[in-house]
C-alpha cells in the first residue's frame, strides 16, 4: 500500500498546496478563478486536442472499453437520481445535480495524473478515448434529465436547443472536436503550432491541480452528509466496480483498457457537477462538499483500486 500511495499522494499534495495557499491568504480567489478559466478553457482543450488529433481511434475507440465505463457512470446517475428522490425526498431538479455528480468523475484533473504516475504516459491512450465521448455524454445526459423536469410547457424543440448551446459551447467540447477535425482529415500541423500547444500542455495539468484545492477550499461540507456519502459511494465504489465487473467479463478489455476503466471511474465527482448544480441553483451544497470529501476520499479508494487492478 506504501508504493501505491507514493503514486497517489503526489497528486493530492499539489491539490492540498492550492487549498493550503488560499485558507493562508498567499492566493486569492480572483487568482484562483483566473487559473481555473486558464486550465478549464485554453490549457486543458489545448492538453485534449492534442490527445485527439494523435490519437489512433482505429486502435482506442474499443466498444468494449467505452460501454465497461459508461454502462457504471450512467447506472450511477439514475441510482443517485431515483436514490435521492425516494430515499431522501429531494425535488426532482435536486435529484438531477445530485445525479450528475455521481455520473461526472473528475477524469481529467485526477484520472489523467494518477493514471499517467501509476503506469506511464503511454498508458493514457484508453483514457483518452474514454474522455472524448464524456463531456458529450454526461452534458447531454444531464442536461436532457434537467430540462425534461423543469420544462413547465417547453417543447421539445427548445429543450434540444438548450442541451445543444450547453454542450457546444463548452470549452473541452471544442477542443474535443478541433482534435477530431484534425484527426480525421489528417491535417498536418506546422511544428511551431505544435511546439505552442505543447508548451500550453505541460502547464495544464499541474496549474489544473493547485487550482483545483483553491477552489475546494470555498465549498465546506455544511449538512446533508447522508446525501453526500450516498454520492461518494456511487462515485468511488459503484461506478469502478461496474467498470471493472463488465471490463474484466463481457467487454474482454486488455489490462491496460481495464486499467484506465476502473481508473477513470473511480474519480471523485468533478468541478464540472459543481458548475452543473450552479447554473440550475440545485443541490449546490450537497454536490460542492461532494466533490470535497470524495476528492479526499479518492487518496484512499483509488490506491485500494490500484492494489486491485492486474
Amino acid at each position: 500500500m506504501g508504493a501505491l500511495l507514493t503514486v497517489v499522494l503526489p497528486v493530492f499534495i499539489v491539490v492540498g498546496a492550492g487549498y493550503l495557499a488560499v485558507w493562508r491568504g498567499l492566493f486569492t480567489d480572483d487568482w484562483v478563478d483566473g487559473l481555473m478559466v486558464f486550465t478549464q478553457k485554453f490549457a486543458i482543450p489545448c492538453l485534449l486536442f492534442s490527445a485527439i488529433a494523435t490519437l489512433d481511434l482505429g486502435a482506442e475507440f474499443q466498444p468494449g472499453l467505452l460501454i465497461a465505463f459508461y454502462a457504471g457512470s450512467g447506472s450511477c446517475f439514475f441510482i443517485g437520481l431515483f436514490g435521492a428522490r425516494l430515499i431522501f425526498g429531494r425535488p426532482w431538479p435536486d435529484c438531477v445535480a445530485i445525479g450528475f455528480a455521481a455520473l461526472f468523475a473528475n477524469s481529467v484533473l485526477l484520472g489523467l495524473p494518477i493514471t499517467e504516475r501509476a503506469y506511464g504516459a503511454e498508458a493514457l491512450a484508453p483514457n483518452f478515448a474514454i474522455i472524448a465521448m464524456h463531456a458529450p455524454f454526461c452534458y447531454i445526459l444531464g442536461i436532457t434529465t434537467m430540462e425534461i423536469v423543469r420544462a413547465e410547457g417547453k417543447g421539445p424543440p427548445a429543450v434540444a436547443a438548450q442541451v445543444a448551446r450547453a454542450v457546444f459551447s463548452n470549452a473541452l467540447m471544442i477542443g474535443i472536436l478541433s482534435g477530431f477535425v484534425v484527426n480525421l482529415g489528417a491535417i498536418p500541423l506546422p511544428g511551431v503550432v505544435t511546439e505552442a500547444v505543447d508548451l500550453m500542455i505541460r502547464a495544464a495539468l499541474p496549474a489544473a491541480l493547485f487550482g483545483l484545492g483553491g477552489v475546494l477550499y470555498r465549498y465546506k461540507p455544511e449538512g446533508d452528509f447522508w446525501v453526500i456519502g450516498f454520492v461518494c459511494a456511487l462515485s468511488l465504489i459503484l461506478h469502478p466496480a461496474i467498470a471493472y465487473g463488465l471490463g474484466s467479463t463481457v467487454a474482454g478489455l486488455s489490462d491496460g483498457q481495464l486499467r484506465s476503466a476502473v481508473l477513470t471511474g473511480a474519480m471523485a465527482p468533478g468541478i464540472n457537477a459543481y458548475i452543473f448544480a450552479n447554473m440550475y441553483g440545485a443541490a449546490r451544497r450537497v454536490v460542492a462538499s461532494s466533490v470535497l470529501i470524495g476528492t479526499a476520499l479518492t487518496v484512499l479508494t483509488a490506491s485500494a483500486w490500484l492494489w486491485l487492478l492486474p
